[in-house]
């Protein structure tokens, strides 16, 4: 077991060196505007059994984002999902089984209006045509 964390240590070192950029451990990324990535603020949102899901809007990119971020079995992976759905696009889903959340999803949304939602096992949740940019 030394051996494997020296290995990964040493590894870790030489990527750094080398100008590769790590991820963060996904514990690490909960926060709705970093799993969107830099511009991003969260405009609704709507908390659930075991889940919190976020909409989020970029407007220098003019895009919307969704992300489910679990509230309960955090670590544990279970069946998590964002769905994103644009007016006049096909809808974007991130369904899987993860730990601790699952997008994002995101698609330009400029003067349309938005379908958003997702959630856990515990409790699904999917918006009406709402806000209309």
């Amino acid at each position: 077991m030394r051996k494997a964390a020296l290995a990964l240590i040493t590894s870790a070192a030489a990527a750094g060196a080398a100008g590769v950029a790590l991820a963060a451990p996904a514990s690490a990324a909960t926060s709705p505007s970093a799993v969107c990535g830099s511009g991003y603020s969260v405009i609704d949102h709507k908390a659930l059994t075991g889940s919190t899901v976020y909409l989020l809007w970029n407007g220098s990119s003019g895009r919307n984002c969704v992300v489910t971020v679990k509230t309960t079995s955090v670590g544990t992976k279970t069946r998590t999902g964002a769905y994103l759905y644009v007016q006049g696009s096909n809808p974007i889903e991130d369904t899987d089984s993860y730990a601790y959340y699952a997008g994002p999803v995101s698609a330009p949304a400029v003067g349309k209006c938005v379908q958003w939602g997702g959630g856990t096992n515990n409790q699904w949740w999917y918006s009406g045509w709402t806000h209309c940019s």
